[in-house]
């Protein structure tokens, strides 16, 4: 069965943000991370393996048998989930979804209408919630949320919720 679809890969953007996290959890800054260095990594991201499982990790990401992660081991290890959790959702469901928080309709999400929204959904937000939500999806600064705003901001929380 033959497929004409070019495999999904990791774009500069996403491979400069690995590059950076990998090198941050390098300590020694030789070019790999070491078991206790992955581990850290992982910790970091509120993960917590055991050394039974960080060394079936290390074992199965080290592909030249050196007993540590290189960043192309690491990227390869990684970039399976990264590339599906990248979109967990269509398009066209991330325009429904976005519809039904832009009440008037105008191609934004106020904070108002996300927490009316959240409201309705049974998730109330207190102010301190709603601003770090507008804050953090707000990347243009406007004070509103547009959709690709509303997409980056979703498919960053499902990607950090594939991880926890």
């Amino acid at each position: 069965m033959s497929s004409n679809k070019q495999p999904v890969k990791l774009d500069d953007e996403q491979l400069a943000e690995l590059r950076e996290i990998f090198r941050s959890f390098d300590r020694n800054k030789d070019g790999s991370l070491t078991q206790l260095e992955l581990g850290s990594l992982l910790r970091s991201l509120g993960l917590k393996p055991s050394e039974d499982q960080l060394e079936a990790l290390i074992q199965k990401a080290d592909r030249n048998s050196n007993g540590m992660v290189e960043f192309s081991e690491f990227v390869a290890m990684v970039e399976p989930d990264l590339i599906h959790a990248h979109s967990p959702y269509t398009e066209d469901q991330l325009r429904q979804i976005f519809r039904m928080f832009d009440r008037d309709g105008n191609g934004y999400i106020t904070a108002a209408e996300l927490a009316h929204s959240m409201a309705k959904l049974g998730h109330a937000l207190t102010a301190e919630e709603l601003t770090g939500m507008i804050k953090e999806a707000d990347t243009d600064g406007d004070g509103c949320i547009n959709f690709q705003e509303f997409a980056q901001a979703i498919t960053s929380a499902a990607f950090n919720n594939s991880w926890g």
